[in-house]
C-alpha cells in the first residue's frame, strides 16, 4: 500500500512515566483452529511504539489488522511470541491482571461508536469510570471536562440520536480518554465519517497524544490519515513491514 508521507507531525517527546517503549511486540504469531484447519493470522510480528507516538497500522482486507489490534489490546492472547506493554510481559499474565491493566491503561475508540443509546454523551463518557469505581461527582466532573475538551460541552446531555455521526465519535473518544490511558487504540476510527469530521477527529488523537504523552496506534485504510501520523506499520499476509 503506497502511503503519502507529506507534512508529518510535528512533536516534541516527554518522558514517559517508565523507560523504554511504551509497547514492544516480539515474534508475535496468531493463529486459529476452524472445524480442524489451522488458520494463520499473524506471523513473526515486531515492531515497538514510544510513548507519544502515534502509528498507523495499515494493510488490505485479510491482512490481520484487526487481530493485531486484540493483542495490543489485551482481549486475545498471541500463540506465540511477546508482547510487553508498559514495562509488563502480557503474555505471563492471568486473566485477572491483564483485565486490571487493560482497563488502567488502554482506551479503545471503534469505527462503530458502540455508545449507549438511551445514555447521554455525560453518561457514556463516565462508563469506564463507573466500572473502576469513581466516586460520581468526580466521575460527572470528568466527563465533563473531556466533553468539552473535544468540544461537546454543549452536548453533554444529549443521547446519540441527537448527535450527528461525528460528534457520537467524539463522545466515544472522551470515553476513551475517561482512565488517562497511556495508550489509545482506534480501529477505523474515521471510517464512518465525512471528511471534516475525520480531521476533526484526527485533530483529537494528535492533540492527546501531545498533550498526554499517550501512544496512539491507528488501524487505517484511509491512505490520508496514515499520512498524518509519525509511522506507518504495514501488514502484509499477516506480516509487520
Amino acid at each position: 500500500m503506497s502511503v503519502d508521507t507529506a507534512a508529518p507531525r510535528t512533536r516534541s517527546p516527554r518522558p514517559g512515566p517508565g523507560t523504554g517503549p511504551l509497547l514492544r511486540v516480539e515474534g508475535v504469531t496468531r493463529h486459529f483452529t476452524v472445524s480442524g484447519t489451522r488458520i494463520d493470522v499473524l506471523h513473526d510480528c515486531t515492531f515497538q511504539v514510544e510513548r507519544g507516538e502515534v502509528v498507523a497500522v495499515v494493510g488490505q482486507s485479510g491482512s490481520g489488522k484487526s487481530t493485531l489490534l486484540n493483542v495490543l489490546g489485551l482481549l486475545d492472547r498471541p500463540s506465540g511470541g511477546s508482547y510487553v506493554f508498559d514495562g509488563v510481559d502480557t503474555t505471563r499474565l492471568g486473566e485477572g491482571p491483564r483485565s486490571r491493566l487493560r482497563g488502567e491503561g488502554i482506551g479503545f475508540v471503534f469505527q462503530q461508536f458502540h455508545l449507549l443509546e438511551r445514555r447521554t454523551a455525560l453518561a457514556n463518557v463516565g462508563v469506564p469510570m463507573v466500572l473502576a469505581g469513581v466516586p460520581v461527582l468526580r466521575r460527572r466532573a470528568r466527563a465533563r471536562e473531556l466533553l468539552e475538551a473535544v468540544g461537546l460541552g454543549h452536548r453533554l446531555h444529549s443521547q446519540p440520536h441527537q448527535l450527528s455521526g461525528g460528534e457520537q465519535q467524539r463522545v466515544a473518544l472522551a470515553r476513551a480518554l475517561s482512565r488517562q490511558p497511556a495508550l489509545i487504540l482506534a480501529d477505523e476510527p474515521t471510517g464512518a465519517l465525512d471528511a471534516a469530521s475525520s480531521t476533526v477527529i484526527m485533530d483529537q488523537l494528535l492533540e492527546q497524544a501531545r498533550i498526554r504523552d499517550a501512544a496512539v496506534v491507528v488501524v487505517t485504510h484511509d491512505p490520508k490519515v496514515a499520512a498524518r501520523t509519525d509511522r506507518v506499520v504495514e501488514l502484509v499476509e499477516g506480516r509487520t513491514r
